[in-house]
């Protein structure tokens, strides 16, 4: 079967195995040792993380297990998406306590990730809230961890991009909410000094993220429309509608270029006319934005796109971005989208992408030269102390991942005490040398 992941590069021919029961999910990653396996949930990272010559799918791999009403805690398999969360549980009154700008994820693709949200910067990661997991193990069978009971093995498969085991289970809260409606707040940053003054005095709010204009001219780099958010108490508990809109071919890959998206730039830079403007808005398009239009993906054209997505620590952030920003507008390569967020402080998972400062996630269309770009970006953000995440990673070299990711020893060492070496690999991980 031909897959790839999100940016739609590089796409391979995989043997996709679809297992029905957590038994047979240790058998088949019980198999041919010699043969490289990774597991994958909806395809959604961006890169190579979840590709390799055999995938386990935990399609088939999702019931809703357990629910605590009272505490809000869920049990469910790992092949339960967001989507699936949010049509039985907001009804009632409940919704994921950190969500990615899709949807359409798994919880095992999401603890794998140790996703991230508008809300980091009070609430942290994903697997922050995550209690326990039960994972298939090549070497141990099927073992239930947690902070607790194998902390080694809970801490390195939380943001382990599926390289210790299959996530067979989860448990986590939920977090109760009064209506499926988000007081917003829009603000006109000018600069980027502007926007990060503005996350700075709006950080008790609880969602925040910018758009950011990295084509605008002049000495001002970086304007922004920075959204915040939190939960309404009224309007309803109605979920979000199936996505009608849809991208039905691949764009012609010219029509994405540096007049188009600066004229989409500035309209959308000065359709919010006023300094700020309040408004309530469901919480599909504050949280799932691109979920309204299917395959947005194609948008980019035949050959694909990358999401380059970085962090910064604090003291960083400011000279950091801007050395980027710089660098991207001296460059003939067009960032078609820039989304700026605060992070708070990091957690103790090995491979763990936030740390407390700034990230940025750039899109680009794959085009002759943009990676060199992108390797070019990559030193200035080691410079910083900083690093790329790895789910949207398809490029980063084995020596800028070892540099910027500290604890990816310790994590070979847990790999290697439950088996995983043995069998687990990824395109991604072959190249990172993990």
């Amino acid at each position: 079967m031909e897959l790839s992941g999100w940016g739609k590069y590089p796409t391979i021919n995989a043997e996709v195995l679809h297992p029905l029961t957590p038994e047979d999910v240790l058998r088949r990653l019980r198999g041919n040792l010699q043969h490289p396996l990774i597991p994958r949930g909806l395809g959604r990272s961006y890169g190579d993380s979840s590709l390799a010559p055999q995938v386990i799918s935990t399609r088939y791999l999702d019931h809703l297990l357990r629910f605590d009403a009272s505490s809000g805690r869920l049990t469910c398999s790992a092949g339960v998406s967001f989507a699936d969360i949010l049509s039985v549980f907001l009804p009632r009154g409940w919704f994921p306590p950190v969500t990615p700008g899709t949807k359409f994820v798994t919880v095992g693709g999401a603890i794998a990730s140790d996703i991230h949200g508008k809300n980091h910067h009070l609430e942290g990661s994903f697997t922050d809230h995550v209690s326990r997991l039960k994972i298939a193990t090549v070497s141990e069978g099927i073992v239930e961890c947690s902070r607790e009971q194998h902390p080694e093995l809970f801490y390195a498969t939380c943001g382990g991009m599926g390289l210790t085991g299959v996530i067979l289970e989860a448990t986590f809260g939920l977090k109760p909410i009064g209506s499926a409606y988000i007081d917003a707040t829009l603000l006109k940053a000018a600069t980027l000094a502007e926007t990060l003054e503005l996350f700075a005095l709006h950080q008790h709010v609880p969602y925040s993220v910018a758009w950011m204009d990295c084509l605008s001219l002049g000495r001002s780099p970086g304007r922004s429309v920075v959204i915040l958010g939190e939960h309404a108490d009224q309007g309803g508990l109605t979920p979000g509608k199936r996505p009608r809109l849809v991208v039905p071919v691949d764009m012609p890959s010219f029509m994405l270029n540096r007049s188009t998206l600066r004229a989409f730039n500035a309209l959308y830079y000065n359709r919010v006319r006023k300094k700020r403007t309040d408004r309530r808005l469901h919480y599909e398009p504050f949280f799932y934005a691109l979920d309204g239009l299917r395959h947005w993906n194609r948008l980019y054209g035949q050959r694909g796109f990358t999401q380059y997505q970085l962090v910064l620590p604090q003291e960083a952030s400011l000279e950091g971005l801007r050395t980027v920003l710089e660098r991207l507008a001296a460059s003939r390569h067009s960032c078609a989208l820039a989304v700026l967020k605060a992070f708070g402080k990091g957690n103790a998972n090995y491979l763990s992408f936030p740390l407390e400062g700034c990230t940025l996630a750039l899109d680009f269309r794959l085009e002759a030269g943009v990676f060199e770009l992108l390797n070019e970006l990559d030193r200035i953000v080691l410079d910083h102390g900083g690093r790329v995440y790895l789910t949207k990673d398809v490029r980063l070299s084995a020596a800028m991942f070892q540099r910027s990711y500290p604890k990816w020893q310790a994590f070979l060492q847990v790999r290697k005490a439950y088996g995983a070496d043995q069998r687990l690999h990824s395109l991604q991980s072959q190249r990172l040398g993990l």
